[in-house]
């Protein structure tokens, strides 16, 4: 006679649905995720130009290729210039601007509102909108300058100024998330800190320095890797800021992304797009281990 079995606990039956309802995020994280980064692995292998035509197989032509392709180096340097200027001025203007709107009272809900708003804006039209504010010929912004009597600038049109003005717009629509997150930052340090500083007779730029930064540490890493993962990655703002020359003038904006894209969609080399895709992860890659391992501190009070 068989002994009938016993039915699931409360906790094992908790423990079935919390696997099963994390089997849908971890499949769409294989699928979606995992499965093109390794197709794109193979991909960078073979001369793929067409999926009805053969595909033969490279070996490593494709790299080989990337360290003769000068349009490649220019816009790997473009796209480390982006990230050398736009993490830090992200960063320090979402501090200070998070430190500013935690220290008022009045209007706090609609100032971080505004502060917000661009970030969830859809990126074309920011693109577009700051394409018009730019504008050579009747743009605001140089109608503002010739007001003050300064000579017009051509900024988006500009070889020099363009990846500048580029950068602007990210830093600025990107800059509403760095708030937010640094908010949440500053909310959960304890005020009882900054009291006892002020008692010991310390000065604003001390309470900063030895308080403030220390206990941010955690957020201001977060808020470093995916900062840099998002500027490392450009390609929607950049490619459309300049829609009839994406990347230009002169492939001054151009960002490894956007050149991803033309190589793959404009060229039809969907091998060699692949190569310079694994490039661009080993280097989002080494980035973030090396933000992790250097910048990550523990600190206690």
């Amino acid at each position: 006679m068989t002994k009938p079995k016993k039915p699931f606990s409360l906790a094992q039956r908790q423990a079935i649905w919390a696997y099963i309802f994390l089997l849908v995020p971890l499949t769409f994280f294989l699928v979606i995720r995992l499965y093109p980064a390794f197709d794109a692995l193979r991909l960078s292998l073979l001369d793929f130009r067409s999926p009805l035509k053969p595909a033969p197989f490279i070996g490593l032509d494709n790299f080989k290729e990337l360290l003769e392709d000068s349009v490649f180096h220019k816009a790997l340097w473009n796209t480390l210039l982006y990230t050398l200027i736009g993490v830090p001025a992200q960063l320090a203007l979402g501090l200070g601007i998070a430190m500013l709107l935690s220290s008022i009272n009045r209007a706090k809900g609609f100032l971080r509102a505004v502060y917000f708003a661009p970030y969830i804006t859809p990126i074309v039209a920011s693109a577009w909108v700051w394409q018009w504010l730019l504008n050579k010929n009747f743009g605001p912004v140089n109608a503002i300058m010739i007001g003050l009597g300064l000579p017009a600038q051509p900024f988006l049109q500009s070889p020099d100024q363009a990846l500048f003005a580029a950068t602007a717009l990210v830093v600025w629509q990107q800059l509403g998330f760095q708030i937010v997150i640094f908010i949440a930052g500053l909310e959960g340090v304890p005020r009882i800190y900054y009291e006892a500083a002020a008692l010991d007779g310390a000065n604003p730029w001390q309470r900063f320095r030895f308080i403030t930064l220390p206990l941010l540490n955690a957020t201001i890493v977060f808020s470093i890797v995916v900062a840099t993962n998002g500027f490392l990655q450009l390609f929607t703002q950049i490619a459309n800021l300049n829609p009839t020359d994406k990347g230009g003038p002169l492939d001054s904006t151009l960002t490894v992304a956007l050149y991803i894209y033309r190589q793959g969609f404009d060229s039809s080399r969907f091998g060699y797009a692949s190569a310079i895709t694994v490039v661009l992860f080993i280097i989002i890659l080494l980035f973030t281990i090396l933000q992790l391992t250097v910048l990550r501190k523990r600190v206690d009070y």
